[in-house]
């Protein structure tokens, strides 16, 4: 009977590690299950989310046609608002997910009110949604700017709105380069102060880090050029046609302070380029993807914002293509200082540099999808009887 005892009582003394590698296992099992539940349940909430708001935004503005006519400026602001509100949905889907953004560098709700050209580093499709999250609390902003994208964008769910709002959908390849720029010309002078625009935003890097980074290296070694890492060298074409066609002649920008910017803001024409500069923790970019269904832990982004008048901003080609070259150096340089400390370095002449928690408002951002579903509700119901009353 001892042999035996001894036999199940070593069994026994085994099977520890075994269980706990079980326990272990089924905790896995458990994570994984909650999480594709909640990625599930949150695509869900998208698509309904996409059904219900994009055709209202697009059937008010059908019924506002009239208004368009009569007062182009009061459709328009309309319109503004209803974009913003669309944008801001998106932003909720990553708010709610727990990807936050705290922000770096000068003020720029300071120069909310001006017109402003606005360069982005470009890591991955959720640079797009981060922008629509930090810019939501910059005044009139988000209703008053205009995007310029990659063209297959405009095939998506937001395409739509975003053709009826304005943007430009611009082609990359050197084949389509010198016509793209006749037409982003023309798009400007139609549709830019015709809508009452004030910022525009472009990823002059004209595609993906990942995709454009050995292309880039290759031809820094090849021109003498700094050899980048987190960005690419920048392409020239769509920010040149910018500042020509709207930049006012003799442009007196002033610095970002105090009174400077309050009489500034009365001048005509684009008065600053903010130079905008996004960092992922650990360098890992949130994709489009993980924005929708929040599988990822909540991170914090972090953007960087430092502001350039004008009139300090070269025109000749030649000049204009250093100070771009230069800009995305400095980029370089804050993210190399970022992915080592955590933290963008201070403004030159300064020992510490401020950060800036960016907030959303739960309650807000309830109310607007409130809207949207109810508005989504309300025109079901309105095609419904008029279904009825006509068959």
């Amino acid at each position: 009977m001892s042999p035996r005892r001894g036999l199940g009582g070593g069994g026994g003394a085994e099977d520890g590690p075994a269980v706990k590698s079980m326990a272990v296992t089924v905790e896995k099992a458990q994570k994984l299950g909650y999480t594709c539940l909640k990625a599930l349940l949150r695509f869900a909430f998208m698509v309904a989310n996409n059904l219900v708001a994009i055709p209202s935004y697009v059937l008010y503005l059908i019924v506002l046609q009239p208004l368009r006519i009569l007062d182009s400026k009061s459709f328009w602001y309309i319109e503004g608002v209803l974009f913003k509100w669309l944008l801001a949905m998106v932003a909720s889907w990553g708010w709610w997910a727990g990807y936050t953004v705290v922000e770096w560098g000068d003020d720029v709700k300071a120069v909310s009110e001006d017109e402003a050209m606005v360069l982005v580093n470009h890591q991955a499709t959720g640079d797009v949604c981060t922008l629509m999250m930090c810019l939501q609390d910059k005044g009139t902003v988000v209703r008053q700017m205009m995007w310029l994208m990659d063209h297959i964008f405009k095939y998506t769910n937001f395409g739509i709105v975003s053709l009826i709002h304005g943007d430009f959908f611009i082609r990359q390849g050197r084949t389509h380069r010198d016509q793209q720029l006749v037409l982003l010309k023309d798009h400007l002078e139609k549709y830019y102060r015709s809508r009452n625009r004030k910022w525009i935003v472009l990823f002059p890097e004209g595609g993906f880090l990942r995709k454009r980074r050995e292309t880039s290296q290759a031809f820094a070694k090849k021109n003498n050029l700094p050899f980048l890492k987190h960005v690419t060298l920048p392409r020239l074409g769509a920010t040149q046609v910018i500042l020509k066609t709207l930049v006012a002649p003799q442009e007196n920008g002033t610095p970002p302070a105090g009174d400077g910017v309050r009489r500034e803001s009365k001048s005509k024409g684009l008065q600053w380029v903010i130079d905008t500069t996004i960092a992922y923790p650990k360098g890992e970019p949130i994709d489009i993807q993980t924005w929708i269904l929040g599988y990822r832990q909540p991170a914090v982004t972090h953007v960087h914002y430092r502001i350039f008048p004008v009139k300090d901003v070269p025109l000749e080609p030649e000049a204009l293509t250093n100070w771009l070259y230069q800009r995305f150096i400095e980029k370089e340089n804050l993210l190399t200082h970022f992915y080592e400390t955590g933290a963008f370095p201070p403004p030159q002449g300064q020992t510490k540099a401020i950060s800036r928690e960016m907030t959303l408002s739960n309650l807000w951002l309830v109310a607007i999808q409130s809207f949207a579903f109810l508005s989504g509700g309300m025109w079901y119901c309105l095609f419904q009887y008029l279904y009825h009353c006509l068959f």
